[in-house]
């Protein structure tokens, strides 16, 4: 396995500014020269987001003694009274969902983590009050469609406030819904389930599908792709994970009408007129028009490698091991994944890689679907990838170029709480993530655990032994499900992978 403390060391180091600037070796904050800046202000608020981001990490690399020193750092000297616009859905997934999961670590989860704070009193948790309260004015509008934007100390945002993404809406429903059982304020739920109930009613009516950008002035769409990668594709995983941990049948019937939708309109198996089967042929889905689901672009991006994750929840364990291969071979081709990838013209259309973690993520979570060696040989590659060409003075570079392989001065936050953990967890075999079926991770990469005091409704986890240590619910949502004699062989033919090979234009 490799040595994954490199990583590990630079989690415990990320303590200035809201991100690590990894060639300078020091803390990067908001533009406050140009406000207009969204590429760093949406997600920097001066409000030490890298710290914050990767409190949960921390804990799952067993490094308890940093996370009870970042933790009092944290409540030392975090503070959102900023003179700073930031965007709902960065803010909700980074910021809010790491508090919470670190406050239910020190407070609940002692029997997972065995970490306790005795001077602890609540502080993550009021803080993410705090953060929430600061987020509601998104929500003061007619139709129920939260802005993009709010400003941190005077509420509501003009800035480019029109134009929301399908998953910048749709993707608030765990965080807001937790934050609100735990603070007893049922507001941050209802406005979360409204806004999802509104999203439904903006499908298509005869695909069944949505589309990217919504524009909350006119109500009507702005950008009618409809696709499974950036702009939505955490919509789809929250509709599901939220049935999963709060017990909402409404979400679950959602997500399959969605999941049918999906598999009739974007799925692509074949590649040319020959009669081969299904398994045999690359596997990816198109981007196509929400109205028609005819074909509307190229391109795929990095950021739907994440739909892997989601078909092995679903059960789909054969077509998430067809998906994954796909991206197996961009990653041999560049050595990192492109923020998209033109599969007709067979090149980068955006070649940058900010240290993405989805392909890490969906890499562990088929190897604990299957336990096939193969993700742990890729998992390894992906690493020492990242250490062959990411690696910077201080920390991990954004690359941009995976073409040429150039660094840029920056290290995007969920490169700590999202694409280290998952390689962590994939060869840290004896992790007590790993021996447990009753934790779920949000788009982010934060914790959250499935149990009474979060379900609405017991439905079929009535029978579930609370009484046990472990609240083992293998029975219901099993990773050892995949047959032992195929993990000894290849995860997919040679037939597939010759064909996925000459479809990307792969050199091996």
């Amino acid at each position: 396995a490799p040595k994954l403390k490199d990583l590990e060391a630079v989690v415990s180091t990320q303590s200035t500014g809201d991100e690590l600037n990894p060639h300078q070796c020091n803390g990067r904050g908001p533009d406050y020269e140009n406000p207009e800046n969204i590429n760093i202000n949406d997600v920097l608020g001066n409000f030490s987001l890298g710290l914050v981001d990767s409190l949960d990490t921390l804990a799952i690399m067993g490094d308890s003694k940093y996370f009870k020193s970042a933790i009092n750092q944290v409540i030392k000297s975090v503070s959102f009274d900023q003179e700073c616009t930031v965007q709902v859905f960065e803010s909700t997934i980074r910021m809010l969902g790491s508090l919470l999961s670190s406050h239910l670590i020190i407070t609940e989860w002692t029997d997972v983590f065995n970490i306790t704070m005795e001077e602890y009193d609540n502080e993550l948790l009021s803080l993410a009050h705090d953060l929430g309260v600061r987020l509601l004015p998104a929500f003061e509008n007619s139709d129920d469609m939260p802005i993009p934007r709010v400003h941190l100390r005077h509420g509501k945002s003009d800035l480019y406030s029109d134009s929301t993404c399908t998953a910048g809406v749709g993707t608030l429903i765990l965080e807001f819904k937790m934050l609100g059982r735990l603070v007893g304020d049922p507001v941050f739920e209802i406005v979360a389930e409204r806004a999802m109930d509104k999203l439904w009613n903006l499908k298509d009516s005869k695909t069944g599908l949505i589309g990217n950008v919504y524009n909350t002035k006119t109500g009507s769409w702005e950008d009618p792709m409809s696709g499974i990668g950036a702009g939505i594709d955490s919509y789809f995983e929250y509709l599901l994970k939220s049935f999963i941990l709060f017990g909402n049948e409404k979400d679950l019937a959602r997500f399959s009408k969605y999941y049918s939708s999906i598999a009739r309109y974007m799925k692509r198996f074949s590649i040319d007129d020959r009669n081969l089967s299904v398994y045999d042929n690359p596997y990816y889905f198109a981007n196509v028009h929400m109205n028609t689901g005819k074909l509307h672009n190229h391109w795929i991006d990095s950021l739907s490698a994440a739909f892997i994750g989601v078909q092995i929840l679903h059960g789909d364990l054969e077509a998430a091991i067809l998906h994954h291969a796909f991206f197996y071979g961009l990653w041999l081709k560049y050595d990192a994944l492109p923020e998209r990838y033109n599969w007709y013209l067979k090149k980068c259309e955006y070649a940058l890689y900010p240290l993405r973690p989805e392909f890490a993520e969906a890499t562990y979570l088929l190897y604990r679907a299957t336990r096939h060696p193969f993700y742990l040989f890729v998992g390894e590659k992906i690493y020492n990838s990242i250490q062959m060409y990411n690696k910077a003075k201080c920390g991990y570079a954004t690359l941009n170029s995976v073409l040429s392989k150039k660094q840029e001065d920056r290290m995007e936050s969920f490169f700590l709480s999202e694409t280290c953990k998952y390689l962590y967890l994939l060869f840290d075999q004896d992790n007590p993530l790993n021996k447990r079926s009753d934790f779920i991770f949000t788009t982010e990469g934060h914790l959250m655990r499935i149990n009474r005091f979060v379900r609405e409704k017991m439905t079929f986890f009535d029978h579930v032994d609370e009484s046990s240590t472990s609240n083992n619910i293998s029975h219901l949502f099993s990773c050892e499900a995949f047959p032992r004699h195929r993990q000894m062989i290849p995860p997919f033919s040679d037939e597939f992978w010759s064909n996925l090979v000459s479809f990307i234009d792969l050199k091996v």
